[in-house]
Parts: structure tokens; sequence; C-alpha cells
């Protein structure tokens, strides 16, 4: 399918060069004269690597197909992460650089968005929060308001988070997966 470069999102997956390639980053130059550019900073899927590419606004791109599909996390082995289709029961295994940072907060169980080009993942969606138990927390200190300061605590998969004065050991809260940061107490 093709495209211009104008309309190159994050997440997006073009072909250059014969080769598939991942829009990381995408900003639109305008100079003082002459024509806009579209700066883009692409990574390779399957070998890892980046790249950055320069286009104009208006210059044709071929659109790359890819399929996403729900499939439930099952288990890590070295580095290797294991997922179901729970319609078809096929598995696939995803690198863990695929995943990337959110593969800490990934819970048996849990269903995720994959999305494949020619069979090999490209991408993978965690949902956007999950519920995860403080084990490690400093204590609540009198005075302390609820708005005015984060303490550091430490989450079941070992992750450091900031949360709020009065969360405590063992206290489920919910957690943002793209960046691990507090949003709520749990309410369960």
């Amino acid at each position: 399918m093709k495209d211009t470069a104008i309309n190159l999102r994050p997440g997006n997956a073009f072909m250059h060069e014969g080769k598939l390639l991942v829009v990381v980053k995408n900003e639109i130059n305008q100079p003082g004269k002459g024509a806009s550019v579209a700066q883009i900073e692409a990574r390779d899927p399957l070998v890892g690597t980046k790249t950055n590419l320069r286009f104009r606004t208006q210059e044709s791109i071929e659109r790359a197909d890819l399929f996403e599909t729900d499939y439930q996390y099952l288990f890590e082995t070295d580095g290797v992460y294991t997922f179901m289709n729970n319609e078809t029961f096929e598995q696939i295994e995803v690198p863990g650089d695929i995943i990337g940072a959110p593969k800490a907060y990934l819970q048996e169980g849990m269903i995720c968005a994959i999305q494949t080009h020619e069979s090999a993942p490209i991408n993978v969606t965690l949902p956007k929060t999950v519920v995860m138990t403080v084990v490690e927390a400093d204590p609540v200190v009198k005075g302390q308001t609820q708005s005015s300061s984060y303490k550091p605590a430490v989450l079941e998969n070992g992750e450091r988070v900031l949360v709020p004065p009065h969360i405590e050991t063992g206290t489920r809260i919910v957690v943002h997966t793209a960046d691990g940061a507090y949003s709520e107490r749990a309410k369960d």
C-alpha cells in the first residue's frame, strides 16, 4: 500500500530498500526555503538496528502489511517469551528486545496484542495498566500530606516505583506498563 512520508507515525511499518522498518520518531522540518522534509528515526525489528532517514514530505513510501492478533502470555525461557493464540492454540516465541522495557510487567495469562509481518513478530503491546503488589515500602510518616511527596517502593516483579506516602507494604496498586508509573490503589 502506497502512502506519503508525512503520514508516517511512531509504530507504523514501511518497506525501504527491501527492508522492513518501524517508525520510532517522525519530525517534519520546514526550512525557510525549499520543500519540507520528514526526518524519520526507524528501527529494523528483525535485526534491532536503528536508522535515520530523510524523505520529502510528499515522497511516496510503501507501507508494510502488519497483522495484529491477541495472544495469551505463557512463560519466559532464556529471554524468549512464549505466547499462545487462544483461538488456534498456535504458540509464538518473541525475543525480549522486541517487547522492550514493558516485559517486566508481563504476568502469566495476560492477553497482549502482537503485530506480525510474514509470521515474524514485530511488536508486542501490553494492556495499558497492570495490578501489582508492593513488597517493600518505607513506613508512613505522620504529618506527610498525600499530594506533597512520593516515596520509593519495590513491586513484586522487582521494579522500583514512586508511590504516595499512604501506600504500605502489601498494598495492591495499578501501574502503567508503558513507563512503570504509579496510577492508583487497586480497587479489589
